[in-house]
C-alpha cells in the first residue's frame, strides 16, 4: 500500500469526478489520502471532504501565498479546528520567495503559528519552503530550540543542506513528481542521501504530474510513478520503497489510523 501524504481534493479541478478519482487512487494501490488545507477560512470545504471519504484525511492551516489573509488566524484556532478526528497535520505554512505572493514578514509570523500549533498538538506541520533554505533553515532550528515539533518539508525542491538540516531536526522529506523529472538528477542525488526512514511520497495533486503523466492534471493515482523512480534512486524494489514510505507516513502522522 502507498500513501499520497499530500493531494489537494477540494480543489475545482477535481469537483467533476471526485468519487472516481478516490477509486483510480484506491485501484492503484493508494490506500490513504490526506489532503491538504491552504485556507483556514475554507477549512469547512476540506473537512467535508474528508469525512466524505473514509480513506482520506486532512489538515489545517494557511499556505504561505495566502499568508497575509489569515493573520487573524491564531495559534489556538488552529490547535482548536486540529482536534477532529480526521485532522491529523498542521499546515500547509511556510516561506516561498519564488513567488512572493504574501509579504515575507506575514509568511514568517504564519510559519511560527503554525510550529506553535504542531509544538502543542503533536500533530506534524506540513512545509513549503521555496527558493527560502536558508531563512527556513533558520526558523527551523531557532524553532525547535524553544521545543521539538513533528514536520516535514513537503514537495522537497531545496538543496541538500535544507535537507540535511531537516532530518538533522527530526523532519521527513516528501518527494513529489518533480523527483521522475528528467533534469532533477540533483533531487535524486539528495534523495540517495536522506535515511530510508525519513522519506514520504505524495503528488500534490493537482500539479507536478509525474513522468509519463507530465503537463497533464495530477491526481493521488500517480503516486506510484514516484514510488517507483524513488526505489530505482535508492536501490530497492517497489515493494520495498512501498513498505518503506507507508510506514513513515504512519509515523510522522501518528494519528492517522491504519484502515
Amino acid at each position: 500500500m502507498l500513501i499520497d501524504t499530500h493531494c489537494h481534493l477540494d480543489f475545482p479541478d477535481f469537483d467533476a469526478e471526485r468519487d472516481a478519482i478516490i477509486e483510480r487512487a484506491r485501484a492503484a494501490g493508494v490506500g490513504q489520502m490526506i489532503t491538504i488545507s491552504t485556507r483556514v477560512k475554507k477549512f469547512d470545504t476540506i473537512l467535508a471532504i474528508a469525512e466524505n471519504y473514509a480513506n482520506v484525511f486532512c489538515s489545517v492551516g494557511t499556505h504561505p501565498h495566502n499568508a497575509d489573509e489569515e493573520l487573524d488566524i491564531e495559534t489556538d484556532d488552529l490547535v482548536r479546528l486540529s482536534a477532529h478526528p480526521k485532522v491529523v497535520a498542521i499546515g500547509e505554512a511556510g516561506l516561498d520567495y519564488f513567488y512572493d505572493n504574501a509579504p515575507r514578514d506575514a509568511q514568517a509570523i504564519g510559519l511560527r503559528r503554525h510550529i506553535a500549533a504542531a509544538r502543542q498538538t503533536q500533530l506534524p506541520l506540513v512545509i513549503h519552503s521555496r527558493s527560502a533554505d536558508q531563512d527556513m533553515a533558520d526558523i527551523l532550528t531557532e524553532e525547535t530550540g524553544k521545543g521539538a515539533f513533528p514536520f516535514l518539508l513537503h514537495c522537497f525542491s531545496s538543496g541538500p543542506e535544507l535537507a540535511r538540516i531537516g532530518v538533522e531536526l527530526g523532519g521527513y522529506i516528501s518527494f513529489s513528481g518533480i523527483l521522475t523529472f528528467p533534469k532533477s538528477e540533483e533531487l535524486r542525488e539528495i534523495a540517495r542521501t536522506v535515511p530510508h526512514d525519513r522519506m514520504i511520497v505524495e503528488t500534490d495533486a493537482p500539479y507536478l504530474a509525474p513522468k509519463p503523466f507530465r503537463g497533464k492534471r495530477n491526481e493521488p493515482a500517480y503516486v506510484a510513478h514516484t514510488a517507483q523512480v524513488l526505489a530505482e534512486t535508492i536501490g530497492v524494489s517497489a515493494e520495498q520503497i512501498a513498505a518503506i514510505t507507508t510506514d513513515n507516513a504512519f509515523r510522522v502522522f501518528s494519528k492517522m489510523p491504519r484502515l
